[in-house]
């Protein structure tokens, strides 16, 4: 991996609210095509009222939702008027067509493929105090295979996103390898999220830091405890190691937004945003909606303009701006029937 450059710090403080940041004139979102690859799943979100017993039970409310990181990712993109495509595995059963018919109306053009006999993914998500805590069945989410896939897909594609999920285990994480080629091939760019601590480093620090440096993505995601997990306590900058432009997201801290200043890594920039802050709610997907957010303004720039300072704190209001939106609006139950 390349030595870490020197920086120099630019701090932005800035409330989000409001409108999304425009595009520049001609700039068309709807002719920017995005696709992301990986996980489509049904959220089992339970909220009990109170704490739970054990060996009892507490009223309480259960609710059947559209999950996995990806789709997330793409649903939101889709509705910020961008072409967004998702490549996933699902089953072939119910709640797979109804993932999938839900996601279509929401004008994601979903690529499911349904390899072999098994179920669709789902996720428990157990919310207490604001907090989250999952059971992940991933079912046939992994078994996306670089055969699925078809190189059409990619066609003028101007960047693909892979949450770490999707780089974790086979077949799913050779497809991903597969998609990053089609990408590439075509003048795309690569985004990749770390997603979660405790699946990226379940096979140690040194493991998932070469995960990351064999796809040498473009814009890499973090929450802080991800980026401090995986880089060992170091400081954001070192994220750029892995990466010419790393965004790390703190909640309802804002974002803190770091780039290589050039090609050769002479000098980082370094910026933060502020984020006006949201009453206690259900966090899910709200990282997702932000990495859609900053990839609906970094993703329809050019390469020039990427790493410029006023592309990336734009990028970063409007990230912010879309996890609010998600967190604050009416989640809306999966239709089964």
């Amino acid at each position: 991996m390349p030595s870490l450059p020197t920086h120099t710090r630019t701090t932005v403080r800035r409330a989000v609210h409001g409108p999304a940041p425009r595009q520049r004139p001609g700039r068309d979102r709807r002719a920017a095509h995005i696709v992301v690859l990986g996980d489509l799943a049904l959220d089992v979100v339970v909220a009990p009222g109170r704490a739970l017993v054990a060996g009892s039970d507490v009223a309480g409310s259960v609710s059947l939702r559209q999950g996995g990181s990806a789709a997330t990712t793409a649903r939101v993109l889709a509705g910020l008027g961008l072409r967004a495509t998702l490549v996933a595995a699902v089953g072939r059963d119910p709640i797979g067509r109804a993932l999938v018919r839900d996601l279509s109306a929401a004008g994601v053009t979903v690529r499911a493929a349904r390899p072999g006999v098994g179920r669709t993914a789902r996720i428990a998500v157990v919310l207490s105090g604001g907090e989250r805590s999952f059971v992940a069945d991933r079912g046939l989410a992994d078994a996306l295979a670089p055969e699925h896939l078809s190189e059409s897909w990619f066609a003028a594609v101007r960047a693909l996103h892979l949450p770490a999920y999707s780089l974790l285990t086979e077949p799913l994480a050779s497809a991903a390898g597969r998609a990053v080629e089609l990408t590439r091939s075509n003048g795309g760019a690569i985004s990749v999220d770390l997603a979660s601590t405790e699946p990226l480093l379940a096979g140690g620090r040194r493991k998932a830091l070469a995960l990351i440096d064999a796809i040498a993505p473009d814009l890499l995601f973090a929450t802080a405890a991800e980026a401090h997990a995986l880089l060992g306590g170091a400081g954001p900058d070192a994220l750029l190691r892995l990466a010419p432009t790393a965004v790390v997201k703190r909640g309802s801290a804002g974002a803190t937004v770091v780039a290589r200043r050039d090609v050769a890594g002479a000098g980082v920039l370094r910026f933060d945003v502020a984020t006006r802050p949201l009453p206690p709610v259900d966090p899910t997907g709200g990282g997702d909606a932000f990495d859609a957010g900053f990839l609906s303004v970094w993703a329809t720039a050019t390469a020039s303009e990427r790493n410029s300072v006023a592309i990336l704190r734009r990028a970063a209001v409007a990230a912010n701006q879309a996890a609010a939106r998600l967190l604050a609006g009416a989640r809306s139950e999966l239709a089964l029937s």
